[in-house]
């Protein structure tokens, strides 16, 4: 068994290390972050460089890489901030869904777009009842002739105002039983008639990512739109939430590990009683603790992107991977805030918003404790793996 990276895995970690260093500022991440802005600039030059998209195929844009390259730059995206490695990682959210199940003609007009700094994508699956998860939905597709009409609510959408098209989970058929074999997922662009939003309160993190609920009424879309085969939207976003857990531990991880990084430099500088304060054990605990938590998700996260190339969908590794990389990213956050003592409270400082950034991974695609349910229910065999 080789735990060790490719070489040209290596380069690609390090390109994406390279560009993150180059392009986060802080002044700008500080700024974009106090005003709640999506950083576009940065996002364009990312797809130059072809990061957003690698894991698509080169006819669509892409570089023909797996979701373990995806999950490198990822890491390293959100090492050098969480803000905008969570950003960036997420300009083609749901895209996958037109990747795996797409039409050609599909895949060609959304994808290659994405990959070129051309459009952001969205998925909208929860419903604005605020009901956890997918099996039981109420928005409604009928079909009219040619087209399909929507009317339902979605809650939490991300990428809401920047997004030009969104991916939404619908019932195409509201009388068979369980009402998850009857759901279907639709594409839905942006400034159609009947698709309004409103504006979530504002977030604790992430806040360069807007987010809001979805409101569709009689939105009228052609049937073409509809991704994959109909009645089959339940087993297509599960299998894309697989993919995206993955990535949701990359931005954990990374996110632990730019917190470590400055928590180490900070301890070095500091001192107290005259001396620097990574000479007192309790600080050294503190660091062994945290390096020991990031190495065990890091092994985690690679190990579930590593099966997932080989088609090995493994429900339990995905869902350890998440659940384990967003606790480390939440608690070796905190323990970076304690070695700043007050100062790690100062926004100048930067780690109280890799702090609140950090909540987020253990939260969307279910809270820890959904995760932890799933999970036991994986190890029972109630859950396919």
């Amino acid at each position: 068994m080789d735990f060790e990276l490719t070489e040209e895995q290596k380069q690609i970690r390090n390109a994406a290390r390279e560009f993150s260093e180059g392009e986060f500022d802080k002044d700008l991440v500080l700024e974009l972050d106090e005003m709640c802005k999506f950083p576009f600039e940065i996002w364009e030059k990312a797809c130059r460089l072809g990061f957003i998209g690698m894991h698509f195929p080169e006819k669509f844009g892409g570089q023909n890489l797996g979701v373990f390259e995806n999950a490198l730059v990822v890491e390293e995206f959100c090492r050098k901030d969480s803000s905008i490695g969570v950003a960036l990682s997420l300009v083609d959210f749901a895209a996958e869904l037109i990747l795996r199940f797409g039409t050609e003609n599909q895949k060609n007009t959304y994808l290659i777009p994405i990959t070129t700094g051309n459009i952001i994508s969205s998925g909208a699956f929860l419903e604005a009842d605020g009901s956890e998860g997918i099996n039981n939905i109420s928005t409604v597709a009928t079909k009219e002739g040619n087209f399909l009409l929507i009317n339902g609510n979605k809650h939490f959408v991300i990428n809401s105002n920047t997004a030009n098209f969104y991916i939404i989970l619908c019932r195409t058929d509201v009388n068979i039983k369980p009402s998850y074999l009857g759901e279907s997922i639709i594409i839905v662009e942006k400034g159609l008639e009947g698709v309004t939003f409103l504006e979530s309160d504002e977030k604790m993190g992430i806040k360069m990512i807007p987010t809001a609920d979805l409101y569709l009424k009689n939105v009228k879309v052609p049937i073409e739109n509809l991704i994959g085969s109909e009645n089959r939207g339940f087993y297509q976003v599960t299998e894309f939430f697989e993919e995206s857990k993955i990535e949701i531990a990359a931005q954990a991880l990374g996110i632990a590990q730019g917190a470590f990084e400055r928590a180490m430099e900070y301890a070095k500088k500091r001192e107290q009683f005259g001396r620097k304060i990574i000479e007192f054990q309790a600080i050294q605990h503190k660091l062994a603790d945290m390096a020991l938590k990031i190495e065990r998700a890091r092994l985690l996260t690679y190990k579930a992107a590593w099966a997932f190339d080989k088609g090995e969908y493994n429900s339990k590794l995905t869902l350890m991977a998440k659940i384990d990389a967003g606790r480390t990213a939440v608690e070796v956050t905190k323990e970076t805030i304690q070695i700043f003592g007050g100062y790690g409270y100062l926004v100048e400082q930067e780690v109280e918003h890799f702090y609140r950034d950090a909540w987020i991974t253990e939260l969307y695609l279910g809270s820890g404790e959904v995760q932890k349910t799933m999970l036991a229910d994986a190890l029972l065999g109630r859950l396919a793996m």
